[in-house]
């Protein structure tokens, strides 16, 4: 038995089904909603955790690397000039040309400043150095000598 759609409704049982499937498929309750919210949040509790240990740990190798970097120009100027910058003139030697110094060759870095290491200081320098030619470092997120974690001091020796 066939029913024509323009001409006759389906039978009432069928219309019945059909209401019932657009009512439980019509949303989600509250009671899901939360659950689904707790869900995220734990997963957020779980997560979060994890990327700042990542992120304090890219701060100290982003430090590491400029260091690397700084000291890299430093071992330029002193080729080009037949000595490292002294303690007055600093990392800046580096970008400006120093009074004096006849062989100055730079700038030594792509950039016309001189970075400051990831937790905003500025890097230090010291020359003559205590571990070798000269001592580049930078003090960490604690702005203090020693420390662990994203507190420790990152060093050119």
């Amino acid at each position: 038995m066939s029913y024509d759609t323009e001409s006759s409704s389906p039978p009432t049982a069928a219309r019945r089904c059909r209401q019932r499937l657009r009512r439980l498929s019509g949303g989600f309750t509250l009671v899901e909603l939360l659950v689904v919210l707790a869900i995220l949040g734990l997963l957020a509790a779980i997560a979060t955790p994890q990327v700042l240990k990542h992120l304090s740990g890219a701060k100290t190798k982003t430090a590491a690397l400029e260091i690397k970097n700084l000291s890299t120009a430093l071992e330029m100027f002193h080729i080009d000039t037949g000595r490292f910058p002294t303690q007055q003139e600093g990392l800046e030697a580096l970008v400006r040309p120093v009074p004096g110094v006849e062989r100055w060759n730079g700038p030594y870095l792509q950039k016309p400043t001189i970075p400051t290491d990831p937790w905003g200081s500025p890097y230090l320098y010291r020359y003559p150095g205590q571990h070798g030619d000269f001592d580049l470092y930078s003090l960490g997120a604690d702005k203090a000598e020693g420390g662990t974690g994203e507190n420790q001091d990152v060093t050119s020796w």
